[in-house]
This record gives C-alpha cells, structure tokens and sequence, in this order.
C-alpha cells in the first residue's frame, strides 16, 4: 500500500513539474501572447505560426490553444486550396481530437464528434455511412451533449438518405425521429422557460443588460431548433403516412407487442398522422392500455369514443388523461392535442382545453396557435356586417404573435399566421369609411370579448 501511494505521488508530482516547465517555457509563453493577440483581431495568417509552435511543444499550456486553434485552421481551410486544404483539414480533425485529450473538462464526446462530422460534410470528405455513424455513436454516448441543431438534422437526414438506398429499415428512421425531436423539445423546453421567466421583465423595462443577453440567446435559439424540427418533418415526409405506417406495425406488431417504449410511440406516431380510423390503431391502443394505462391512452381512447359518437364518454376519458399527468409540460401538451381533437365539434370547447395548455405551460405556443385559427375560422358568425366579422382577424393575429413571443420555434408559423390574419382584418380604408378608428368592437358570438380598432 506504501509502495502504491509513493509511486502515484510520483506520477502526480512528474504530472505538475511537466505542466510548470511548460509554463515556464519563455518561448512558449512569448508565443502564446503573440498568437492571442492577432486572433483577437482576427488577423489569423499572422497568428498561425506562433500558434503552431506553442500548440505543437505545449498543447496543454491553455485552452486558447483550441478555441483559437480551431479558428485559425478553419481560416486556413477556407483560404486555401489542394492538398494544402487538405492537410488543414486533418489538423483540425487531430485537434477536434486534442482537444478533448488535454481538456476533457471543457470539451464534450459529443461535441468533438459533432465538429468532425460537420467539417467532414461541409468539405464532402464523409459518405452517409460515415456521417451517420460518426453522430448515431455520439448521439447515443453522449445525448447530454448533443445539442447542435445542424447535428441534429444531419444526424436524421443521413439517415433517411440511408433508407432510401435500402441500406436501413424503415423502423430504425423512425426510431432516430422520435429520438431527435425529442432531444429538439427537451432542448426547446429549457429554452423557453428562460424566455418565460423574463419576458414580462422585457414588457416591464426592467430587465438588466445581462438578462437582455440571456433573452436574446434564448430566442435565437429556440428559433433554430424551430427550423430544424421542421426541416426534420420535411425531411421524413410521406414516409410517416399512413399507407406506410399501417402495414409496418402490422408487421412487427406481434414481436413488439410487449415492448411498451415501441407500442406507445407506435400508437402516438399513428395518432399524430390521424391513422385512428384504422384497426391498427385500436389495437395499438389496447396494447398501451394494457401495459401502460397512462394519460396518454386515456387521451386515445376519447379520440376513439368521440369517433364512435360518445361525447360524453370521450370528454371523461379526455379528463382523466389530464387528471392522470402530473408533468405540466406533458399535461400541457395532452391538453392541446385534446384541443385539436374536439375542435371539429366544439370549438368553444377546443378553446376551453387550449386555455388549459396554456394555464399548465405558458410557453404552449402551439395552443395560441390554435386559438387564433379558432377565431379566424369563425369570422362570418362573428358579426352582423362585414367590417364586425373581418374585425375578428385582428383577435386572430394578436393570437398569433403571442404564439412566437413565448415559444420563438414557433415564430416562423407564428408570423406567418399573424400576417395572413392581420391582411383580412378591415383596411385602413374601411377604418375610415366606417368611423371607427380607435373604438371597440364587441363579439356576440361564441368568441366573446372585444377588440379597438386601431386608429388611424
């Protein structure tokens, strides 16, 4: 045990003289100081010598060796042209790799995969193959991490790209879907309470320059991850519809059955693409009921009564699902999809449960969303002349805006919504024709409420 200690004692103490005489190296130091100076001023050509040198002879002097590294042979990549192109590019692959090395506390698994995989595809020196498994390993060592949003997309696309040269099932582009979007809320989710515990500072004037920092940042983003969850839908396609949907779980339904994680995202894939009007869903559904009577099946079971023509029944199950989720956030989005699902009949009632997403999360933009097409879907019985039922628009996009403000992932339908809605509201001239710039105009119908027109 002596032997054991006096020989670690040895290693810690030869571990410190070795970092001391580095930096102690006069040249290095020197060095360092020089390469610092002309990066920050972006002048790399100047700073790539002096920042080779000390990289080369003290790569664990200081972390500046990597993060200015990195962009000092990024420049060189993009300035340059050959096989000179290509030996930067293999540095800065062996420093992606240093740099967790000699600073594993300041850098990621996932990240340095992320960084190699990226520049291989920028610079199209990686197969799909290869991109795919660079980031299916980092993705699945280290999810905590993976948090880039082009990652995230290249990580899905190569996939399906995969898929359709028949070099990957179909179940396994599913799998990494769900996976994916999963990460992208997650994500979302810690972006968004930040914008909701600061955004009534903003409407205040009250927030500090660093919180306006820390609300700027988290609004873009959540607007990014907005654009790859999208582009992640589009990239999947019509591979989710029901006509591929229905004989792939028919097909692996009786070796999945008891696998309650495969039945449950099963069941909500087909819920989410409206395939509830197959037996296939129904049997879906009882599979989760047995194994997992959670919020959610009670959520599909309404869906199923509703289509069968009980009401009554589907509103209880409907209630119990929401009775039964103890997460706000999961409760939230229960709320909204039975929202979207007793919209066709009620939309009174859909607003009702919409509210109730937002009264669980207030960063539901989705369920702003909702309610503003419930309003503009109501014009012609929201007034008893044209400017009254085109009045109901300015309800609508005001709806809309709120959807973008609290979930910016939204912002892109969000605005999109908003413009349309606010280009059907009464013109400027029929303000004016009518008389009633900066009065209110007050709903009678199911909508309620009121709106001032705006002045003129």
């Amino acid at each position: 045990m002596k032997t054991k200690c006096y020989l670690t004692m040895i290693a810690i103490i030869m571990s410190m003289g070795l970092s001391m005489a580095q930096a102690q190296n006069p040249e290095c130091m020197t060095n360092l100081s020089i390469y610092a100076e002309h990066a920050k001023v972006r002048n790399y050509d100047a700073a790539y010598e002096p920042w080779k040198m000390v990289y080369e002879s003290c790569p664990d002097i200081n972390k500046a060796n990597f993060s200015y590294g990195e962009k000092i042979l990024s420049h060189k990549i993009k300035n340059s042209s050959g096989a000179d192109k290509d030996g930067y590019i293999q540095d800065l692959m062996s420093l992606f790799d240093n740099s967790l090395k000699y600073f594993p506390a300041k850098f990621s698994m996932a990240g340095v995969a992320i960084d190699k995989a990226l520049l291989l595809y920028d610079n199209k020196m990686a197969s799909d193959e290869e991109l795919y498994g660079m980031l299916d390993a980092a993705f699945k060592g280290d999810k905590k991490n993976f948090k880039n949003p082009k990652a995230l997309y290249l990580y899905f696309s190569a996939l399906v790209d995969l898929h359709g040269a028949g070099k990957k099932e179909l179940q396994e582009v599913f799998d990494v879907y769900d996976d994916v979007t999963e990460k992208i809320e997650d994500e979302n989710k810690k972006l968004t309470a930040i914008i909701t515990k600061l955004l009534p500072k903003e409407e205040a004037g009250t927030l500090t320059s660093k919180e306006k920092k820390q609300l700027s940042a988290a609004t873009t983003n959540s607007k990014s991850y907005g654009k790859v969850a999208t582009s992640v839908d589009a990239k999947l396609g019509a591979l989710a519809e029901c006509d591929n949907l229905i004989p792939l779980y028919e097909k692996s339904y009786e070796s999945k059955k008891g696998d309650v994680n495969w039945v449950k995202r099963a069941v909500g894939r087909m819920f989410s693409k409206e395939c509830t009007d197959d037996p296939m869903f129904r049997k879906l559904f009882e599979a989760q009921l047995a194994l997992d009577p959670s919020a959610d099946a009670y959520l599909y079971g309404g869906t199923l009564k509703q289509k069968s023509g009980d009401s009554k029944g589907a509103i209880a199950d409907f209630n119990k699902a929401v009775e039964l989720e103890t997460d706000n956030f999961r409760k939230s989005n229960i709320l909204y999809k039975i929202a979207t699902t007793v919209r066709r009949s009620s939309k009174s009632q859909a607003r009702s449960y919409a509210l109730k997403a937002i009264d669980a999360n207030s960063a539901n933009g989705k369920a702003y969303l909702l309610i503003a097409n419930l309003y503009a879907s109501s014009a012609n019985a929201c007034g008893s002349t044209a400017f009254e039922k085109r009045a109901i628009y300015w309800k609508a996009a005001d709806m809309a805006r709120k959807a973008g403000r609290v979930d910016p992932s939204l912002s892109g339908r969000a605005n999109k919504s908003a413009a349309s809605y606010a280009a059907k509201a009464p013109t400027k001239e029929m303000i004016f024709s009518a008389a009633m710039a900066g009065k209110t105009v007050t709903f009678s119908c199911w909508v309620g409420g009121s709106v001032k027109v705006p002045n003129l």
